[in-house]
């Protein structure tokens, strides 16, 4: 790591470097060696990213002014626009993490999450996602996500480095997912 890494709160000016990253790492543009490696699944646009930035919920990693890696937070209101977010929300229900009860209004939708891949395994994802829970936690007590289950890199580095819980998996449009859930008070050690 690098000591010129610095992590922010995306702005405007940003959305050119987001979408670039994206672009490299969506499972779209991927062959299928390239997605052994992660890969993120959805898509956002300018319209979305400026929502998203507009809420402070957009959080980048930069090494000399170039965004290497980002982290998307976002309430369930946000995410419904797609519907598998919609769908995971409607297990809520049948969910159980510690003693909360998970809801669409004391959780948020984690990720995705993006690192590039010069950059990957060499312990950004901790000091990142530290970033963005000591800014989310100030509006939510538990954040969830979920993680295609062919995605081993991802699913990995979330249990064993940042220590996520799996509480359910579900299935949506042919594809196995787990559902995961952090508890934001938890800083990561």
């Amino acid at each position: 790591m690098t000591e010129s890494i610095q992590f922010e709160t995306a702005k405007m000016s940003d959305i050119d470097g987001v979408l670039a990253l994206q672009e490299l790492y969506l499972v779209a543009n991927l062959s299928e060696e390239e997605k052994a490696s992660g890969f993120v699944t959805t898509p956002f646009t300018i319209q979305q990213l400026t929502e998203v930035i507009n809420e402070n919920n957009l959080f980048i990693a930069k090494d000399n002014n170039k965004i290497i890696a980002y982290i998307f937070a976002g309430s369930w209101d946000f995410f419904k626009q797609w519907p598998i977010f919609k769908y995971m929300s409607s297990l809520f229900p049948e969910l159980i993490f510690l003693d909360f009860e998970i809801a669409t209004t004391n959780s948020f939708q984690y990720g995705p999450i993006c690192i590039h891949k010069e950059y990957r395994g060499k312990g950004l994802i901790t000091p990142l996602f530290e970033f963005m829970r000591i800014h989310m936690v100030q509006k939510y007590p538990l954040s969830l996500t979920f993680i295609n289950k062919i995605n081993i890199p991802s699913a990995k580095a979330h249990t064993e480095k940042l220590k996520w819980t799996i509480i359910g998996d579900f299935q949506f449009n042919n594809n196995d997912y787990f559902i995961l859930a952090y508890e934001m008070n938890k800083a990561v050690s």
